[in-house]
């Protein structure tokens, strides 16, 4: 018999078995809730294929998640990552005269081999392309994987890039994760990758390929310390080895939106097939009287019997028909309302505005479309400094230094300064404008007042401010040549900083 504890006016006393509700295992909304404690390693590699595998069928076959990964891949890369050498000049013991010059012709450099097919190791894609596959293949399937080569005689540099499949990269001969070896690849004693696992085919492919179950040994860098594989992933945890594609959070929802959706276009198409019923009020002896005493005789003449339905036709209807109206109650009346719930759902779980994921700004105002996009401008930034500092730059890091090994480049001391040397800022796609006076009013007074310079303005709009410079300068000569009148700046600025007549401070107090 249960013993129940009681109060002082006789009331039972409330119980909690926790100190915090969240961690009740009585309550009953949260005792079915029993999730595992696991390593970061542990809750993903098992269930690594799984979440890739839906991740790629839903961005092949479902609209809005391709449509969201494509905002992403335009919004962070576009077109592609322009290099803006930025080397540290205060550390090497130069001046920013040096810096800018030493910087044009690393840049001229840099464009004979990225705007060619050459860097590419299946020489099929530019400097470009490989970043805008290195993200994407991020964004779906969690992480992208890459080689650097070193090929020579093939272009003006031997330095190449391979791309890799990541599930290509797994423990050899089916090895079970453990302590040093975790998602094929292996680590030292600190938690640092000392060598990957690359099967030399994919585990799909066609089998009785002699490279079917082999795997290559890969060391993460040679001896002297170059990188032999650029492994680009985010963390979200300590210990974590592999990547998680974008969409693992959202994919119930997606999934379970499409087939709502589905299930409504049937019903409204089946809806849309049906006008109305044709009702016969005689009864089966009555049908079978009327025939000679055969119901098969009344079914083979229905079914030969036709009556089409259109626009102010006179109905000839079988003897005791009468026509019945179908009128259906679907789609949902909710349909809309939901979705678009389900949606902002989604779009929170990608960081994205509902409005960029779905494509619709007709029921946005200018004050709250410039909210959304700013929100969702940080977190594209986010991403680009994150392809920026795991892909773009060790790129570079490798390529630059060839170009100082064989002269291109003077970079004295340079592994010793690799770090300085190697520093850069990379422009992508520009922001846009939703109000371009209002915003390019804006862009003018923060220069005016210091807050803000000409290459961060231009770099914002993707552009980089010494080539506008430059052009502007080409301009403004072929104009006073042929005698046309310039632009007064100055106007310009002085429209930036032009707020109307102000009110003494003492009067409006």
């Amino acid at each position: 018999m249960g013993v129940q504890l009681l109060d002082h006016t006789g009331r039972p006393v409330a119980y909690q078995d926790t100190a915090h509700y969240g961690a009740s295992r009585t309550a009953r909304e949260l005792a079915s809730w029993t999730p595992s404690l696991a390593s970061a390693d542990a809750d993903l590699l098992t269930e690594l294929p799984a979440l890739v595998a839906r991740s790629r069928d839903l961005v092949r076959n479902n609209g809005l998640a391709a449509g969201g990964i494509q905002t992403l891949v335009d919004n962070v890369v576009g077109t592609g990552l322009r290099l803006s050498a930025k080397p540290d000049y205060l550390v090497l013991g130069k001046n920013k005269t040096w810096a800018d010059d030493w910087a044009r012709t690393v840049e001229a450099h840099w464009r004979t081999w990225a705007e060619g097919v050459g860097c590419d190791a299946a020489r099929q894609l530019t400097f470009d392309g490989l970043t805008t596959l290195v993200f994407r293949t991020a964004m779906v399937s969690g992480e992208s994987l890459a080689l650097p080569q070193w090929l020579p005689g093939r272009s003006a540099f031997a330095t190449a890039i391979q791309l890799v499949d990541p599930d290509r990269l797994s423990n050899p001969a089916g090895r079970l994760d453990g302590g040093a070896l975790r998602g094929g690849i292996e680590f030292d004693d600190y938690g640092a990758p000392s060598a990957y696992w690359i099967r030399k085919s994919h585990p799909a492919d066609v089998p009785g390929l002699l490279s079917a179950a082999e795997w290559l040994k890969v060391p993460a860098r040679t001896p002297f310390g170059r990188p032999r594989v650029i492994h680009v992933h985010d963390k979200e945890r300590t210990g974590q080895s592999r990547g998680k594609p974008l969409l693992a959070a959202v994919m119930r929802q997606f999934k379970m939106l499409d087939h709502y959706q589905h299930t409504e276009l049937q019903a409204s198409i089946v809806n849309a097939m049906i006008a109305a019923f044709m009702e016969t009020s005689m009864g089966a002896e009555e049908i079978a009287e009327f025939f000679g005493g055969s119901l098969d005789d009344y079914v083979a003449k229905r079914n030969a019997w036709e009556v089409k339905l259109e626009g102010g036709s006179v109905l000839p209807l079988f003897p005791g028909d009468k026509i019945a109206p179908f009128t259906p109650s679907r789609p949902a009346t909710a349909y809309a309302d939901f979705t678009m719930a389900t949606l902002r759902h989604i779009a929170a779980g990608l960081n994205f505005p509902y409005e960029l994921l779905v494509k619709d700004f007709s029921q946005t105002t200018y004050s709250s479309a410039r909210a959304a996009l700013m929100e969702a401008w940080r977190f594209f930034q986010g991403r680009r400094r994150w392809l920026s500092v795991y892909w773009a730059s060790p790129v570079y890091a490798l390529w630059l230094e060839e170009a100082v090994s064989r002269g291109l480049v003077e970079a004295p001391d340079f592994y010793a300064n690799r770090a300085a040397y190697c520093r850069a800022r990379w422009i992508g796609p520009g922001r846009g404008w939703i109000d371009p006076v209002k915003e390019a009013q804006a862009a003018a007074l923060r220069i005016k007042l210091g807050i803000s310079t000409w290459q961060q303005e231009c770099a914002e709009q993707g552009l980089d401010w010494e080539e506008v410079f430059e052009q502007l300068a080409v301009e403004r000569q072929k104009a006073e040549e042929l005698g046309l009148p310039l632009p007064d700046m100055t106007n310009v600025f002085a429209g930036a900083l032009d707020t109307g007549p102000q009110q003494p401070m003492q009067e409006a107090a």
